[in-house]
C-alpha cells in the first residue's frame, strides 16, 4: 500500500512522464560496449557518429597507459576536497599547465563542466549585476544564471546588434549595474555550439565587452583541443582573449573533468568562496596525471586536427546537395530533420544500416528543429565516412 503522503508524487511523476510519452519526447539510455569508434548494442556493431571525442583520445594507448601510470603513482581517489588534503602534485601540475598553454595566470580543476560553470556565475555574481546570456548557452550557463541572484537576459543567437542593444540599454538606466562601481555586467558565450557545430563571433563580442565594460566568459567545451594554434580553441582561434574560459575534458581530451582559466585573483576568489569546489572531493589525482597527457597530445599532434578538416571536406562532398547537412568549421555536423517522430525514424534507418547517429530533439534543441547531430572524429577513417555519406543519402531520399 502506498502511503498517503506519497500520492502528490506518484501522480506528480506519472503525468509527467506519461506527457514526456506523449509528446515523442522521451529519452532512454542504451548500454554499449564500444572499442574505438564502433560500438556494440545487444551483439550488433555500428560505427559510432554520436561521440565528442574529436581527437580520438579516449581510447588511446598513450592516453590509456598515462591514466595507467597515474594510478600506480597517485591510487585512485583523492579521498579529500582540494582544501583538505585532496590537492596533490598531479592536479597542481595539470593546473600550471593548463594555464601556459591557454595563456592565463591560474586555473582551477572542476569534477564536470557542468559544476564549473555553475560554480562561476554563483559564486562571481551579486544582486544588481548584470548577466547577459546567449540564447543557445548549455543548461549548465542557463541554469545558474536564472538561480544566480544578478539580472539575466538573453539575445538572440550570436547577434551582436541584438547584444549591443541590451548592453547598451543596461549602460543607459540609472542606478543600474554598468554605473554603479560595485555592480558588474558578464556576457557569457559557448566558443562553439554543441547542437550547431558553428562559431561565436568572439572578436566582435570582445569588442563590445570593452565598450561597455563587461566581462566576457567563453564556454570552450567543444572548441578546445580542436580550433586554435596547438589546439588552444576557439579564443585563440578568434584572436581574442576571454575574462574567464572555461575548458571541459570530457570531449577532445577524451576524459572527464573541468577547468576554469582566469587571473590569479579571481582563481583566489573562487577558491574562498565556490561551493563547488570547497565542497566536492577533487578529481582522482591519476586522472590528472592522464589530463596532463592528454594536453601534451593535444599540442603536439597537429594531424588529428588536420584529419578532421579532411574527413569534414569528405563528408561534405560525398552527402547530395540536396541535402539539409550544414557545413561547420567544428566537428560537428548537424542535418536538420524538424519533425521530432521523422528525426528518430531517420536515426532508426541509420541504425539498420550500421551507423550510430542520434536524434536530438526538444528541448535540447528548439521546437521543431529535430536532428541528427553527426560528429567526426580523428578516430574515423575515409571509408566510415563514405559509408556514413552513403547512408545517409538513401534514408533522406527514401
Amino acid at each position: 500500500m502506498i502511503c498517503s503522503t506519497m500520492l502528490p508524487f506518484k501522480h506528480r511523476i506519472e503525468k509527467s512522464l506519461s506527457e514526456r510519452k506523449a509528446q515523442g519526447l522521451y529519452r532512454q539510455r542504451t548500454c554499449l560496449s564500444r572499442h574505438q569508434q564502433v560500438v556494440d548494442c545487444k551483439g550488433d556493431t555500428f560505427v559510432n557518429f554520436s561521440s565528442n571525442d574529436y581527437l580520438g583520445l579516449a581510447q588511446d594507448p598513450e592516453l590509456v597507459k598515462a591514466w595507467q601510470q597515474g594510478l600506480t603513482l597517485f591510487g585512485t581517489g583523492s579521498g579529500a576536497s582540494p582544501l583538505v588534503t585532496g590537492f596533490l602534485s598531479a592536479h597542481h601540475e595539470l593546473e600550471t599547465q593548463l594555464a601556459d598553454w591557454l595563456g592565463y595566470e591560474r586555473a582551477l580543476l572542476f569534477n564536470s563542466g557542468f559544476s564549473a560553470n555553475q560554480a562561476l556565475l554563483f559564486t562571481l555574481l551579486e544582486k544588481g549585476d548584470v548577466l547577459l546570456q546567449d540564447k543557445l548557452n548549455h543548461a549548465s550557463l542557463m541554469e545558474a544564471g536564472m538561480l544566480s541572484p544578478a539580472t539575466m537576459r538573453r539575445f538572440s543567437h550570436n547577434d551582436m546588434s541584438a547584444l549591443q542593444r541590451t548592453l547598451s540599454h543596461y549602460s543607459e538606466l540609472p542606478g543600474n549595474a554598468a554605473n554603479q562601481s560595485n555592480n558588474a555586467t558578464m556576457v557569457v558565450t559557448e566558443g562553439v555550439f554543441s547542437m550547431d557545430g558553428d562559431l561565436s563571433p568572439l572578436a566582435e563580442m570582445k569588442t563590445l565587452c570593452r565598450e561597455h565594460n563587461s566581462w566576457l566568459v567563453v564556454d570552450d567545451a567543444h572548441g578546445c583541443g580542436v580550433l586554435g594554434e596547438q589546439g588552444r580553441g576557439s579564443c585563440n582561434h578568434g584572436k581574442i582573449q576571454a575574462d574567464l574560459l572555461v575548458v571541459t575534458f570530457g570531449k577532445a581530451f577524451g576524459l572527464q573533468g573541468a577547468a576554469i582559466l582566469c587571473s590569479e585573483e579571481t582563481a583566489e576568489y573562487l577558491v574562498q568562496f565556490a561551493r563547488h569546489f570547497i565542497y566536492s572531493t577533487a578529481m582522482p589525482p591519476a586522472q590528472a596525471y592522464a589530463l596532463s597527457k592528454s594536453c601534451q597530445m593535444i599540442r603536439q599532434d597537429q594531424w588529428r586536427r588536420d584529419k578532421l578538416l579532411e574527413l569534414s571536406e569528405l563528408l561534405s562532398d560525398r552527402v547530395d546537395s540536396d541535402i539539409d547537412l550544414i557545413s561547420t568549421p567544428t566537428s560537428i555536423k548537424p542535418l536538420i530533420i524538424g519533425d521530432s517522430d521523422k528525426a528518430i525514424a531517420a536515426s532508426d534507418e541509420l541504425k539498420q544500416r550500421g551507423i550510430w547517429v542520434s536524434a536530438i530533439r526538444p528541448p535540447t534543441v528548439p521546437a521543431n528543429t529535430a536532428r541528427l547531430r553527426i560528429t567526426l572524429t580523428a578516430a574515423h577513417s575515409r571509408a566510415d565516412i563514405e559509408k556514413l555519406a552513403t547512408a545517409i543519402n538513401e534514408v533522406i531520399h527514401d
